[in-house]
């Protein structure tokens, strides 16, 4: 199937190349694709394209990677090549995902039809850069996808549609991304589908009340303070799955837990004491309750159930999780 709305589609990581898949193959003409530029990445540190790049150029699809869009930026010439770009090639209407880059309301203003954004919360929940995460994080019971008509706030623009999804007790953040990336593939289609036929999207203003931002995740947020409740380390464990994973120190080594539960205290320890260790996972008193860690990671090493890891590392009854910020020995 073909149509006739030609769509200029901007957007960086798999969530968005889900989207643009979904646009190219479902027959809508692509001319151009916007990407953020190859960045260093993996061992060697070599620069890798982008998920959307990489899609777009194995589809023979046009693609520019300004670094900016503002003229008045560090890359004024750059972006004034990329607006010229977005003026000449011909298009009715442009779809953003997860793009990176602010665009200015000269570039919102290009398009015929503006700019949709597809946007991975129920808006105006989790505005910003991590809201799958941060949705998770929070012990949010829902999240979706949320489609916006795009102005020169930061996600505060009319609403389009929604779609919702129920956040599981096990959802990692790979796990909902997946998840929510299939939703929004479906859901700008359908879109796209209805601005073609009627020539316009109905939409709604998003209530300033229940707004909130979804800050993007530090690397410094990984390490688990043992002194919070197990359910939200728990929580945080899941949110950080793939990134940054969590953090946690024993005797001056590193490792990074990648899976666990909360479960009820089995004795009173202080916060960061393993209170037992067995195949099924290493108990570790909190704040308030214990987490049962099931998956581990040692440096340079491979992630590992508990009962794999146990087999060449020892950790025993007693020994104690360092607090952020605290030597060993305190």
């Amino acid at each position: 199937m073909s149509h006739s709305l030609r769509v200029i589609f901007a957007g960086t990581p798999e969530f968005a190349a889900a989207a643009l898949a979904a646009i190219h193959q479902a027959g809508f003409a692509v001319p151009l694709v916007l990407t953020q530029p190859d960045r260093p990445a993996g061992r060697g540190m070599k620069l890798q394209a982008s998920p959307v790049k990489r899609y777009a150029q194995e589809q023979g699809i046009a693609v520019a990677q300004p670094p900016s869009l503002r003229r008045h930026g560090k890359f004024p010439a750059e972006a004034a090549a990329a607006i010229d770009l977005l003026r000449t090639t011909r298009h009715d209407v442009m779809v953003v995902a997860a793009y990176g880059l602010l665009l200015p309301q000269e570039v919102l203003d290009i398009a015929p039809h503006g700019c949709i954004n597809i946007h991975a919360s129920l808006l105006p929940r989790w505005r910003g850069a991590a809201p799958i995460h941060r949705a998770i994080e929070a012990g949010d019971t829902e999240t979706g996808i949320t489609l916006m008509q795009m102005d020169a706030g930061l996600d505060t623009g009319p609403m389009i549609a929604d779609t919702r999804t129920a956040i599981r007790d096990d959802d990692t953040t790979a796990t909902l991304h997946d998840r929510l990336a299939a939703l929004g593939a479906q859901q700008i289609v359908k879109a796209l589908a209805t601005l073609e036929r009627d020539g316009r999207l109905p939409s709604t203003p998003q209530p300033e009340d229940g707004a909130t931002y979804a800050e993007k995740i530090g690397k410094q947020e990984a390490a688990l303070d043992w002194r919070r409740a197990a359910v939200e380390l728990a929580r945080q464990v899941r949110a950080f799955d793939p990134f940054p994973g969590g953090a946690a120190t024993l005797d001056g080594t590193s490792l990074k837990i990648w899976s666990a539960t909360a479960v009820a205290a089995l004795r009173t320890a202080q916060p960061g004491t393993i209170v037992e260790v067995s195949a099924d996972g290493v108990v570790v008193a909190c704040g308030d309750g214990a987490l049962r860690v099931t998956q581990l990671q040692k440096p340079g090493g491979k992630r590992l159930a508990a009962r794999e890891f146990l087999t060449g590392s020892t950790l025993a009854v007693g020994q104690r999780f360092e607090q952020p910020g605290e030597q060993p020995g305190e």
